[in-house]
């Protein structure tokens, strides 16, 4: 009677609608559909099996009973043979598959359920583990449907109150009365009817009365709580204002107070008590098809150092940007936290605190932590490009090293933050009309995000100029001053970066064991200087006097973040540069006057290059995320930099115009991906319609019509 229950049994489960002629047609219970070869062993394979009663299980409990996401596959069966129960729960959820638009899953003629886009186009694992995209005509349609505002909606059941408390169904006013009447919503909302238009007005409404950005953040991430689609509207049409609220500078408050701060938990939560369960947990989150994973172990979140489980707010506000900036579906995301325990003392002794509360795991058994998870993503998520997020640089560097080639991802820390930075020195070579490779280069912090760029830029002087002398014309600092051969406390990361003995003579460096920043501006004359080293105030007056005695246009990119970490403020450069240099910052900066005008300070945001890099490797289906991805990338962006803007002193575009921008990397990267051979599923001359396809556009779409209605 259990099995047999009203919840299980139900009207809603048996009208008319569920099990109509359509339901029940030749075409759906024909030969092919439930022959031996849709039901035989290689099918529904135990692995097949539960990924695909995990992803809906919970959907298919009988009152009482406990869902079937693990254990002994169902039997081979031929047409309804039997009719025990566990026939009857797969004949239901074949039901909720095809409700989702997941149907292609049961009759894959491909060995196995693996993976399945948005449109039903199944996706199997190559046999090393790699992505494997499908092939035919539409190989090409990575996401279908997501250009009108994504595929329709799946209420399964829900009615009422449960369809407002789902926000990836919720429109709130914005319901019609046929909706209304039709799901039981007449009653639970006032009368008016409001568009998607008038929404985002009221919702700004909220935000701009809030005059704390702490706040703000909150409030948004509330949005987001009750409706996914208008947050992401609302960031749309509203990124410039929004972007530093949703990320940086405003996220690392978040991350700080993070246990304080949150009121419904988003993403997935690893721990070291997790290991042996990993795909388990990825398939609890009942999200069948991730394309894109964001993944942090916390320990290096922007320049705030170890912040434990309050990372997290790093992944969730990437997730948001790629979709608000390159239109990746939500649904296809997943935010992940490495929690591996902190080493911060204030968390630790925090009772509140909602983290793994050990100290951080270390060494070996770090390692095979981070092994368990990529092994997980493998095997549940096969399809996924995985980006590596806020990791300490060590261990940012070698796993970037070591997973590169074994799963599609990349480290937006290390290759992203160089991209962006390479572009705004690409923009500013078009003033200069010079190449890079005519520049010296004075790096300050030799961290990932500083070693990252110094490799990209010297890819690209090589490129410019096999014969260039790059150990004179790229110099690196750390903590310790010149990175140099010889020097003690010298990091493998960073030896080869090393300036060598005879380099060291010939630029007149007395013998010494350190040499600060000034010393090495006055020995090299550089002409652009980076600082990446999260220590504010670093670029000193001297410092930069020294350097535009010099050049007559020095470029100064003080990057580190949030603004109270710069190396310096754009109005202190330009004042001590005489307002001759070329300012970028890693912060939001407001112009600065100078003279009779107003220069604008543009902003090196990696925002700019990892939507674009993401939904380009996500659309191409590649197997590796290259460097050269990033090259084509960086090109990309300079190019998007108009001469208005140069002329205004700003390197980058506007962040109001990311949308397109995003749009222009991924077809660059898509290409790439081709050229390269680590897309072989896709030509050339699909790149445009893969990234067009793969693009979503938050926009409400119509609730189907319920069960049992004409």
């Amino acid at each position: 009677m259990e099995a047999w229950s009203q919840e299980a049994w139900s009207q809603e489960a048996w009208n008319q609608e569920a099990w109509n002629q359509e339901a029940w047609n030749q075409e759906a219970w024909s030969q092919e559909a439930w022959s031996q070869e849709a039901w035989n062993q290689e099918a529904w394979s135990q692995g097949a099996w539960n990924q695909l009663v995990a992803a809906r299980g919970t959907k298919v409990r009988p009152q009482g009973g406990s869902p079937r996401s693990q254990g002994p596959m169902p039997p081979a069966c031929s047409r309804l043979s039997g009719l025990c129960s566990g026939h009857w729960l797969l004949i239901r959820q074949r039901l909720l598959i095809r409700a989702l638009g997941l149907e292609a899953a049961m009759n894959s003629g491909d060995g196995g359920i693996t993976r399945l886009s948005a449109g039903g186009q199944a996706a199997a694992p190559a046999s090393d583990g790699s992505a494997q995209a499908p092939t035919g005509e539409d190989s090409t349609r990575s996401l279908a449907g997501s250009g009108s505002g994504g595929t329709v909606p799946a209420t399964e059941g829900m009615r009422g109150a449960q369809i407002l408390e789902e926000p990836t169904l919720n429109k709130g006013a914005a319901f019609t009365r046929a909706e209304r009447a039709a799901y039981g919503l007449r009653g639970l909302l006032p009368w008016r009817i409001l568009s998607i238009e008038q929404q985002v007005q009221l919702e700004l409404e909220h935000v701009r009365r809030k005059t704390d950005n702490l706040e703000k953040y909150i409030g948004l991430t509330a949005l987001r709580e009750r409706n996914e689609t208008l947050f992401h509207r609302v960031l749309v049409d509203h990124i410039e204002e929004l972007a530093p609220i949703v990320y940086t500078p405003t996220v690392g408050d978040a991350c700080r107070q993070f246990s304080h701060i949150q009121r419904r938990l988003r993403g997935l939560w690893i721990t070291p008590d997790d290991i042996g369960c990993v795909p388990e947990l990825l398939r609890n989150t009942d999200r069948p098809d991730v394309r894109l994973i964001v993944a942090t172990d916390n320990e290096r979140i922007l320049g705030l150092g170890d912040q434990g489980a309050g990372g997290m707010g790093i992944p969730v506000g990437k997730l948001a940007l790629y979709s608000a900036c390159a239109g990746v579906r939500p649904d296809l995301t997943l935010a992940v936290s490495l929690d591996c325990g902190t080493d911060n003392e204030d968390l630790l002794a925090d009772p509140l605190y909602l983290g793994y509360p050990k100290p951080r795991l270390r060494g070996t058994a770090y390692d095979a932590f981070v092994e368990a998870f990529v092994n997980a993503v493998r095997d549940v998520y096969p399809a996924a490009v995985l980006q590596w997020e806020d990791f300490k640089q060590h261990n940012a560097i070698r796993l970037l090293d070591r997973y590169r080639r074994r799963i599609t991802s990349f480290n937006d820390d290390i290759q992203g933050t160089a991209a962006v930075v390479l572009a705004g020195l690409l923009a500013a070579m078009r003033l200069r009309r010079e190449p890079l490779a005519a520049q010296r280069l004075v790096f300050v912090g030799a961290g990932a995000a500083g070693t990252g760029i110094a490799r990209l830029a010297e890819t690209v002087i090589r490129e410019q100029d096999p014969d260039a002398n790059v150990r004179r014309a790229i110099v690196m600092l750390d903590s310790r001053g010149l990175v140099f051969e010889g020097r003690d406390h010298l990091d493998d990361d960073k030896r080869p970066f090393a300036m060598p003995a005879r380099e060291l003579a010939a630029c007149g460096f007395a013998p010494a064991s350190h040499y600060d920043l000034e010393t090495v501006v006055r020995q090299m004359a550089p002409t652009i200087l980076v600082g990446t080293s999260a220590t504010p105030g670093t670029f000193t007056e001297p410092v930069i006097r020294e350097m535009a005695a010099h050049t007559p246009a020095p470029i100064v990119l003080p990057l580190s973040n949030p603004t109270a970490k710069s190396e310096a403020t754009p109005a202190d450069v330009l004042a001590w540069s005489e307002g001759r240099a070329l300012v970028a910052t890693g912060s939001a900066f407001d112009p600065v006057r100078v003279g009779d005008r107003d220069r604008v300070i543009g902003q090196a945001n990696n925002v700019f290059i990892f939507p674009g890099v993401g939904l380009g490797a996500i659309a191409s289906r590649a197997r590796e995320v290259t460097d050269r991805m990033f090259l084509v990338a960086a090109a990309t962006l300079a190019e998007r930099v108009s001469a208005e803007r140069l002329n205004d002193g700003a390197l980058y575009p506007r962040i109001a115009d990311l949308r397109p921008i995003s749009r222009a990397i991924a077809i660059a990267v898509a290409r790439e991906a081709c050229a390269s051979g680590v897309a072989p599923t896709m030509r050339d001359d699909d790149a445009v319609a893969a990234v067009d396809a793969s693009i979503w556009a938050p926009d409400y779409s119509a609730l189907p019509p319920p069960p049992g209605s004409d």
